[in-house]
């Protein structure tokens, strides 16, 4: 599998394309917002979109879904269900944050643990990481050792826990309990910032290291 991340929104967040070597088939992770940049960077690497993932409903991360699902027919896989407030809250979400408006959306497919999702030949494993957010998922593509976490972990840092029902205790629990025991070489292309190691931050992240 070979990504490539393009910033997106005033929040600098991390929308990745994912796309299957040997068919060229990809999905994109996050499609936040600035769709027009989005869809130039499918374009120049001939990558044919699937579908769009999405690991939480905040607006920085799922901003331009409804626009790039309704333009392009793409079905929508994600986040879990305990997101649906999020994502229905969307044109408010946009107004608070003064993004360009937002549309809220029904994915297709709700996602749970321990679910897979599939583009091309490539296939990721589902985990639901509830605390930045209570339906927040992680994709994991096994086969490459990486890890697409959103807004659960940061190089050096966590995801918020101060919004509606975000909880300390249950983010901490999830990095702890399901991204650790994947292993310290796996790589991560977090929701803001560069991307790390789950090694690299058990040995010095102050929040949630060992």
């Amino acid at each position: 599998m070979k990504y490539q991340i393009t910033p997106v929104t005033p929040f600098e967040q991390n929308c990745s394309l994912l796309w299957c070597e040997e068919t060229l088939q990809g999905a994109l992770v996050d499609p936040g917002g600035d769709v027009s940049r989005i869809l130039r960077a499918v374009d120049a690497r001939g990558v044919r979109l699937e579908k769009i993932l999405v690991t939480h409903g905040h607006v920085d991360h799922a901003g331009g879904v409804a626009e790039i699902s309704g333009r392009l027919s793409l079905p929508v896989e994600g986040p879990q269900r305990e997101d649906r407030f999020w994502i229905d809250g969307m044109p408010q979400q946009s107004r608070m944050f003064g993004l360009p408006a937002a549309r809220a959306f029904v994915p297709d497919r709700w996602l749970d643990h321990g679910d897979t999702v599939r583009f091309g030949k490539v296939e990721m494993d589902v985990l639901h990481c509830p605390g930045h957010t209570p339906g927040h998922v992680v994709f994991f593509n096994r086969a490459d050792r990486l890890a697409i976490v959103g807004d659960v972990l940061f190089q050096g840092s966590i995801g918020r826990t101060d919004f509606p029902r975000g909880d300390f205790d249950t983010l901490i629990a999830s990095i702890r309990e399901r991204l650790w025991p994947l292993g310290n070489d796996v790589s991560f292309i977090p929701g803001h910032g560069p991307m790390s190691t789950f090694g690299a931050e058990r040995r010095s992240n102050p929040f949630c290291g060992d």
